[in-house]
């Protein structure tokens, strides 16, 4: 529940967005109605579910088609690829016909904790590219300690073919940011940004245009000051709104709309579907 010393800032905001959470994982069980009602009391009025391994997608979809606002995307992360089959782009192309299926992955490399798998993730990634190609929905990134191979697979593959992509949870370097500035793709702002230690981020994401940001909350991980530590869930978004709004100068009501503005323009079908809900 939300300790009432720290009250969740919605009263003036427009629509907020959390482009990234995991709704199916266990951190949630039991909850899921009260922590979508609270987020949506909070402004958080569209959220994406994130499937990490696609065996356990019909888990996730299940819960997009149960909730308003709620939207899903599946691939397999980067720390699983080693243990999941590998996905193939028709599995994923098929999965993409639903009408709240909203991005391809998370998918990227992870090179902290599994380095060992290097080969396989850049065959995974690689196919999740190809995915994002064929059925013209954004590329979901994660990235950790392989900035120089990501940069690298990331422009092989947009030179190829134009896709669309989100480096989500950025919090890797300045010239990653800029590769992915460069090729057209979007930064999303997690609640890493709030932490105190965390101005190099800051200073990254100030370098970034206001137009290729977006909010996250990685949920249940990477809780936002004043929760950092705990349970995280999307109604927090709204505590990193606050942190994108003063690195950029604004209104917190004004960095809201932006970044809500970047999600409709980069997950085209979520903004769709919100138009007839």
């Amino acid at each position: 529940m939300t300790p009432p010393d720290a009250p969740i800032p919605h009263a003036a905001l427009p629509e907020l967005v959390d482009s990234h959470c995991h709704l199916d994982f266990p951190d949630f069980e039991g909850e899921l109605p009260r922590i979508i009602a609270s987020a949506h009391t909070a402004g958080v009025r569209r959220m994406v579910t994130i499937c990490t391994r696609l065996r356990n997608e019909p888990a996730v979809r299940a819960i997009a088609e149960a909730h308003e606002g709620v939207f899903f995307a599946a691939g397999t992360h980067p720390m699983s690829a080693a243990e999941e089959p590998l996905a193939t782009v028709d599995q994923l192309i098929a999965l993409s016909r639903h009408p709240k299926f909203v991005g391809i992955g998370e998918s990227g490399l992870d090179y902290h904790y599994t380095a060992d798998s290097a080969e396989v993730q850049k065959t995974s990634l690689r196919i999740h590219i190809q995915a994002a190609q064929e059925t013209g929905l954004p590329l979901i990134i994660h990235a950790r300690a392989a900035d120089d191979d990501m940069a690298r697979i990331l422009t092989e593959g947009y030179r190829a073919r134009p896709y669309s992509c989100v480096m989500h949870c950025f919090s890797s370097t300045a010239e990653l940011a800029r590769a992915a500035l460069d090729l057209g793709f979007y930064l999303s702002m997690s609640g890493i940004a709030t932490f105190p230690k965390s101005q190099e981020l800051r200073d990254i994401f100030a370098a970034a245009p206001l137009d290729r940001i977006l909010l996250e909350t990685d949920s249940p991980y990477l809780a936002p000051v004043p929760y950092r530590g705990k349970r995280n869930e999307p109604a927090y978004t709204a505590f990193t709104a606050r942190t994108g709004a003063a690195i950029f100068g604004l209104d917190v009501a004004d960095f809201a709309a932006a970044t809500t503005a970047n999600f409709d323009r980069l997950f085209t079908k979520a903004r769709i579907k919100a138009e007839v809900i």
